[in-house]
């Protein structure tokens, strides 16, 4: 496997270099988001649709407790590559090093809460009436497992601030495979139901984690890890905690958006209205993929070169990142709108011994999944500029600006919409939310990056 040495970022033409960052970045995403979108897919057909829902239920509190990981893996990164950009080699493993003891030490204690608030958890995210054991068989096996995901989560970030995004995509495949061949041995073959989606679900966090280890310690990383790099440093904490919190707020606030969500969608259409956003929510995660890919291996180059005071090179980062990703947007964007049936029928099963609970909630979301899916992703094509903006002042390390620009979407504008417009409009609302926060997060954000680049980078390069 060919790597990629960090000062390489400094160096090779922005356009080559951004294809060869994010086209292993993306490949990553598209497997873990094929992970998500498969294993729905067979919990849908050997379990049911109620059983979608269920896992909709747990995800919020699950990847809250995993995001921990990716806000001290991304928070930490960007000083990471920030310092690799000015040749302290020091610093960079020394935060590495905080990364590590935050990491344990933080999502071991919050999975010991999880686990211990579980019959509170599971109903204030909607898990109720027939979800609720279905979801709290997931929620208790899958939580054994999320300081496992912390970790890999938190380590693939570093990885990639070292430049090295053909191992970051293996990391990000391993427990994607691992956790669709353990489904079909624990769902089809022995038959476990929930508790062997869940069981796969934590095996594939484990062999990612195992993977990661041995990168870190087999040699292809630059940074030496020492006993003393563990101790935590509070200068250092406290950088990688500024930094970081915009990642944690963008998935607290994502949590809480799940919350709300679920709620309301089962005070309108109870479990059958929570499968339709569990689908939506399925889709998020996997339509999207080339733009998140773009956006991971945007941060590097940006953050990198930022540290270098290539401001030139930064300012080309920013505009061709926004040029791919938006036309990869709009390809995605235009399948959405022309299938969004037969992409729902995929989740759902035909079998003939079905019960009449399944039938009923597959007719349902059949009918619904149009309207939702064409309205949630019908801002698509421009919301590359708001991701590329957030994610530039996140990774020079402008902590206040990239946290609001993460909030604008989901807190600012989306959680006012959904608490209002279902009262007005019902399900149409609930929809319709997601349109106008996409459109008026993604106008904030370009006037900001706006502002931003002739201010800052407009500057003339050191001599």
């Amino acid at each position: 496997m060919a790597k990629v040495s960090a000062e390489q970022l400094g160096s090779e033409p922005i356009g080559r270099l951004l294809v060869k960052q994010a086209v292993p970045a993306s490949i990553g995403i598209l497997v873990m988001s094929l992970n998500v979108l498969v294993d729905s897919i067979f919990v849908g057909n050997w379990i049911g649709a109620i059983a979608i829902a269920a896992i909709n239920v747990v995800l919020p509190v699950s990847f809250f407790i995993g995001a921990l990981g990716m806000a001290i893996g991304i928070g930490g990164s960007s000083i990471i590559s920030r310092a690799l950009g000015s040749n302290n080699y020091q610093k960079a493993t020394l935060v590495f090093g905080n990364q590590i003891t935050l990491t344990f030490f933080i999502t071991v204690s919050m999975a010991l809460l999880g686990l211990y608030y579980v019959d509170v958890l599971i109903p204030a995210f909607g898990g109720k009436g027939g979800i609720f054991e279905p979801a709290k068989a997931y929620y208790i096996i899958v939580l054994y497992g999320i300081p496992f995901l912390a970790f890999s989560m938190m380590g693939n970030t570093v990885i990639r601030a070292e430049g090295k995004p053909k191992f970051a995509m293996v990391a990000m495949i391993i427990p994607s495979v691992a956790n669709l061949v353990l489904d079909y041995i624990f769902i089809y073959w022995f038959d476990w139901g929930m508790e062997g989606a869940a069981w796969a679900t934590t095996g594939g966090y484990i062999f990612c984690f195992l993977y990661i280890s041995y990168f870190f310690t087999s040699g292809h990383s630059e940074l030496k890890l020492s006993w003393k790099s563990l101790a935590l440093q509070i200068p250092i904490v406290r950088e990688i905690g500024s930094l970081g919190v915009v990642t944690l707020a963008r998935q607290a606030t994502t949590s809480v958006v799940y919350l709300i969500m679920n709620n309301i969608l089962f005070g309108l259409g109870g479990e059958s209205l929570v499968a339709v956003y569990g689908i939506i929510g399925r889709m998020q995660m996997f339509a999207l993929f080339p733009v998140f890919g773009v956006t991971q291996g945007f941060l590097p180059i940006a953050g990198f070169n930022y540290g270098a005071k290539k401001y030139q090179r930064v300012r080309e980062s920013i505009n061709t990142a926004i040029r791919y990703a938006s036309l990869l947007a709009a390809l995605v964007f235009l399948g959405l709108m022309v299938f969004p049936q037969e992409i729902a029928s995929l989740f759902l099963s035909d079998r003939a011994d079905q019960s009449a609970e399944n039938l009923a909630v597959n007719a349902y979301v059949l009918e619904h999944i149009p309207l939702a899916m064409r309205l949630v992703f019908g801002a698509t094509p421009i919301i590359a500029l708001q991701l590329i903006g957030a994610a530039y002042f996140q990774a020079i390390g402008k902590a206040i600006p990239a946290f609001l620009l993460t909030l604008t979407r989901q807190g600012f504008f989306f959680i006012p919409l959904i608490l209002t417009l279902p009262f007005f409009l019902d399900e149409l609302g609930v929809w319709l939310s997601f349109f106008a926060a996409d459109v008026l997060s993604t106008i904030v954000t370009g006037l900001y990056l706006r502002k931003e680049i002739k201010n800052t980078l407009q500057l003339s390069e050191p001599s």
